[in-house]
């Protein structure tokens, strides 16, 4: 199976050993960040530092200023935590490329807490009307035409032959913020979707055109909602827990409006880079395969993502069952040349198993997985990287 490891450009830019360590791996690619959103990082190998703070979202490349020009929305240039130089993206690229490596470029798309301070009109609103600054709503023209523009010039860099777009859809109520505290609640499927579901103004036309009242829509969300508070407990898992909570018309109008925004992105996103992109430059989405899905690997419907971009790079730590879940909605909707990326964690220290990773990689083989991700070659420690090492080399 191919083999991609994820990495940043700081992991590369400044360590003159990174490039061919991670071609040591037993990998063929890498898949490398162009555009991604605020983070703090280990780089337990790096000859200059431990730590990388990435204060805001960014590009990792010169933006054209041509093609922002005039616009409302515009990408933020990387700040002081970003590799000396004006294009650190391809700087590793070079690198990776030198030492035998294909290069991926890796976009994060609908995820910006920066943007979403600077512009709170174009977050999520939830149905008590708080923002998710970290969640720009896909549902909004604006934000829509900036993704679309972003995800055209972030994927197709100088030495990329394909990209990986993450969080190409809905962001919603989860996400790893500095000193969370909102864990006191437990939210299940159902509640996680209701806290998502956005009520700015296209929203709610959006869930007018469904035949809904947006303002009894968010009531009813809030009511429902109420038992949760109670410390009701898990709501169940799944679709059926939505429409258990919200009612299955409700919940089914709620999706048509959200499916139909998710695909005006996915659509206009992927014939962007179609249009910028040399022929026979690869396109993947992060994706899941339950619809009502937020987050970097956003619900799609797998007949229509994968008639729509090469291939898919899927969750697959968390077991067989989770592995399953997520793989066999895509096989009955393959052709010639799709990908099926299985993503592993392979960072102990963030729950993932290294040591596992080629009974993992031929179990997601067998429901049709074609290649593998491995999350994250920079953040893993020497002992992890050893076991993947052993690990691709005993899968052949």
């Amino acid at each position: 199976m191919r083999a991609s490891a994820f990495l940043y450009p700081w992991d590369v830019v400044g360590d003159p050993e990174a490039a061919a360590r991670t071609a040591a791996l037993g990998v063929r690619q890498v898949t490398l960040a162009s555009a991604y959103h605020s983070t703090r990082a280990l780089t337990p190998r790096h000859p200059a530092h431990r730590i990388v703070t990435a204060e805001h979202a960014a590009v990792l490349y010169p933006p054209d200023d041509g093609r922002w020009a005039g616009r409302e929305l515009r990408p933020y240039p990387a700040g002081a935590w970003a590799p000396a130089g004006d294009d650190p993206f391809g700087q590793a690229a070079d690198a990776l490329a030198d030492a035998g490596l294909e290069v991926h470029s890796w976009v994060v798309l609908a995820h910006n807490s920066r943007l979403g301070v600077e512009r709170p009109d174009l977050c999520v609103v939830n149905a008590y009307g708080d923002r998710y600054p970290w969640a720009p709503c896909i549902a909004r023209p604006a934000v829509r035409e900036y993704l679309t523009g972003l995800a055209a010039e972030a994927a197709v860099r100088p030495g990329a032959t394909g990209t990986e777009l993450e969080s190409c859809g809905w962001y919603g109520f989860a996400h790893l913020h500095a000193h969370d505290k909102v864990g006191g609640v437990a939210l299940g499927d159902a509640a996680q979707y209701l806290m998502s579901l956005c009520f700015c103004p296209d929203c709610r036309d959006g869930y007018a055109a469904q035949g809904l009242d947006p303002g009894e829509l968010a009531a009813l969300v809030r009511r429902a909602l109420e038992p949760v508070w109670g410390g009701a407990g898990a709501d169940g898992a799944g679709w059926p827990a939505v429409e258990k909570l919200l009612g299955a018309g409700p919940a089914a109008a709620t999706l048509a409006w959200r499916t139909r925004a998710a695909r005006a992105l996915q659509d206009a996103a992927v014939g962007a880079v179609r249009a910028a992109a040399p022929p026979g430059f690869r396109v993947l989405l992060h994706a899941d395969p339950a619809a009502h899905r937020c987050g970097a690997n956003a619900g799609v419907d797998p007949g229509h993502v994968l008639g729509l971009a090469d291939g898919v790079v899927l969750p697959c730590t968390g077991g067989a069952a989770a592995r399953e879940a997520v793989l066999a909605p895509f096989g009955p909707h393959r052709r010639e040349g799709t990908a099926l990326a299985a993503n592993l964690t392979v960072v102990s220290g963030m729950g993932g198993s290294p040591a596992t990773l080629a009974a993992d990689a031929r179990h997601a083989a067998s429901l049709g997985a074609t290649e593998l991700r491995l999350y994250h070659a920079g953040l893993a420690s020497d002992a992890d990287l050893r076991a993947v090492a052993e690990q691709l080399a005993a899968l052949g």
